[in-house]
C-alpha cells in the first residue's frame, strides 16, 4: 500500500473538517468516523489524531484564532480557510510537530485553496501564536 505523505493527509483532514463544518451549519447529523472513512479510505492515526484534536479543542482554537486575526473572526473565513487555520493552530499548540512545519504546512494548503489575502491572514495569525508561545516559555 502506498504511503501517503503528511501533506496529502492534511488535505484530507482539511476536507473532513470542511464537511463537518457544513453539516454543523446545516444542522445535519453526522458521524466523524464515517466522514473520516469516506475521505481517507484507509485507517490513519495521524488523520484521526488531528481531526479529533481539532474537534476536541475547537473552542480554544477559535478563541486563539479570533485573538490574532486582525479585525476579523474565524467564522467570517470560508469553511476551507477556517479548516486550514484550525489545523495549523492545533498542530502548533497541541502537538509536538515542529512549529516551522506546522506553519509551513498550513501555508502550503492556503497557497492551493485560499486567496492571497486569506493566505497572508493565516500566516500572520499562526506566526503571532507561535511568537507568543515562544515568549511565554
Amino acid at each position: 500500500m502506498e504511503q501517503v505523505n503528511r501533506s496529502e493527509l492534511r488535505k484530507k483532514i482539511m476536507t473532513i473538517l470542511y464537511q463537518i463544518s457544513i453539516y454543523k451549519k446545516n444542522k445535519i447529523e453526522y458521524d466523524i468516523e464515517n466522514i473520516i472513512k469516506e475521505v481517507t479510505l484507509v485507517e490513519n492515526e495521524f488523520v484521526k489524531d488531528i481531526v479529533y484534536g481539532v474537534i476536541t479543542y475547537e473552542n480554544e482554537i477559535i478563541e486563539l484564532a479570533n485573538k490574532y486575526l486582525n479585525n476579523w473572526t474565524i467564522d467570517r473565513l470560508g469553511n476551507t480557510d477556517a479548516a486550514i487555520l484550525k489545523i495549523g493552530i492545533y498542530e502548533l499548540v497541541y502537538t509536538d510537530i515542529p512549529p516551522a512545519i506546522a506553519i509551513n504546512e498550513a501555508i502550503e494548503l492556503a497557497k492551493i485553496y485560499s486567496d492571497d489575502n486569506v493566505k497572508k491572514m493565516i500566516n500572520a495569525t499562526l506566526d503571532k501564536i507561535y511568537h507568543e508561545r515562544e515568549n511565554n516559555e
